[in-house]
C-alpha cells in the first residue's frame, strides 16, 4: 500500500479485527450447534465439554464450556512457549486475548442455541452436519483475516516448526490427542464413555470440518476484497451493499 496515512492504517487494523470477531462468532456458533447435536462435540470443545459436564455433578469446579475452553487455550499457549522457547514471539501472547474472546463467544452461542433440541436421529445428524459446516465457514474466514493464530492451531504450528513435520500431520496428531484425553477424562470422572460428548459426530467433525474449510476457501474472494481496507472504503461498502440489494 502506498501513500497510506496513519489514520488509514489504524482504521484498516480495526476493520481487520472487527471481521475477525465476526469470524470467531461464526466459528463458535458452529461449536455450539455441534454440542447441541448430542452426537459428539467438535474436537476443540471435547475436553471443555467433559469438564463442564463434570462440574454439574460437583466433580470439578462448575464452569461453563467457554470458561474451560479459555483455560485449555492458556495451556495450549503455554505448550507453544515450552516447545519454541526463545523462538516464541511475544506478539503471540495476543492468542490469550483471542482465546478469551473465543471462549466468551462459545458461551454466548450456547445461550443462543438453547432452543435447538434435536430428538430423532436424523435431526441430530442434520444438526451435527450444520454445526460442522458453520464451523468450517468460520475457520475459513478466520484464516483469511491473517491475525494472530488461534491457540488450537498455534501449538501444531510450533511443533511443526521444531520437528519439521508437515503441519496437517501434526494437526491431526494434536486433535487426536485432545480426543483421547477427552475419552480418558470421561472414564476418570464418570466411569464410562460419554457418547454425547465424544461420539460419531466428533469423528465426523475431525474429517468434515477440514474438507469444508478447503471448499469454502475457494469461494470467499469477496471476503478478501472486504478485508483489505483502501481509501474510499465507505464508497466501497456502499457499492457492495447496492450490489447485494440488486441481486435480491
Amino acid at each position: 500500500m502506498t501513500n497510506v496515512t496513519k489514520k488509514d492504517k489504524i482504521v484498516a487494523f480495526c476493520w481487520q479485527h472487527f471481521l475477525l470477531l465476526i469470524s470467531l462468532f461464526i466459528m463458535t456458533l458452529g461449536v455450539a450447534v455441534c454440542v447441541r447435536s448430542h452426537l459428539g462435540s467438535s474436537v476443540i470443545s471435547v475436553l471443555p465439554y467433559v469438564f463442564e459436564s463434570a462440574g454439574k455433578n460437583g466433580i470439578v469446579p462448575e464452569l461453563t464450556i467457554g470458561q474451560y475452553t479459555y483455560i485449555m487455550n492458556v495451556i495450549l499457549v503455554g505448550g507453544q512457549i515450552a516447545v519454541l522457547r526463545r523462538r516464541f514471539q511475544p506478539v503471540q501472547l495476543f492468542q490469550l486475548l483471542i482465546g478469551f474472546i473465543f471462549g466468551t463467544l462459545i458461551d454466548i452461542n450456547m445461550l443462543l442455541t438453547t432452543w435447538l433440541l434435536p430428538d430423532a436421529l436424523w435431526q441430530k445428524m442434520l444438526t451435527q452436519f450444520a454445526g460442522c459446516l458453520i464451523l468450517g465457514v468460520g475457520i475459513a474466514l478466520e484464516v483469511r483475516c491473517g491475525s494472530v493464530t488461534m491457540p488450537g492451531e498455534g501449538l501444531p504450528v510450533a511443533i511443526s516448526k521444531v520437528t519439521r513435520f508437515e503441519f496437517p500431520k501434526v494437526k491431526i496428531c494434536v486433535d487426536t490427542t485432545l480426543v483421547i484425553l477427552g475419552v480418558t477424562a470421561c472414564f476418570i470422572m464418570f466411569g464410562a464413555w460419554q457418547w454425547h460428548i465424544v461420539g460419531i459426530g466428533t469423528l465426523f467433525a475431525m474429517f468434515f470440518v477440514g474438507y469444508a474449510v478447503k471448499k469454502v476457501s475457494k469461494h470467499i474472494g469477496w471476503f478478501d476484497r472486504l478485508l483489505h481496507y483502501r481509501p474510499g472504503f465507505r464508497r466501497y461498502v456502499y457499492g457492495l451493499a447496492r450490489m447485494i440489494y440488486k441481486k435480491r
